[in-house]
């Protein structure tokens, strides 16, 4: 099988997944929710990994800052679901 024949069928394969995708939303939103949460509760442990004192220097305020912000990210992303609509992008800063 020549380099041409092997990129046309990975081209096939990739355009009968996007179809699959599109014909079948449950599994597009099963698919992208795990990936998401994922990599969101990683990302929390990394927060979490800030908590270690002997690494790095923090006051109260700063942590009822980052998880202020984390709760109100978490209540307007269920009241989207709750709701339906859109967000609005904030930038996190300390």
């Amino acid at each position: 099988m020549t380099k041409y024949e092997q990129f046309c069928i990975l081209i096939l394969i990739n355009v009968e997944t996007i179809v699959k995708m599109k014909s079948n939303p449950r599994q597009k939103f099963v698919e992208l929710a795990e990936k998401r949460v994922e990599k969101a509760l990683k990302d929390i442990k990394l927060i979490g990994n800030l908590s270690n004192k002997s690494n790095y220097q923090y006051n109260e305020q700063d942590v009822k800052k980052i998880f202020g912000v984390l709760k109100k990210a978490l209540d307007e992303c269920k009241g989207r679901f709750e709701q339906g609509g859109k967000d609005k992008d904030e930038v996190f800063k300390l």
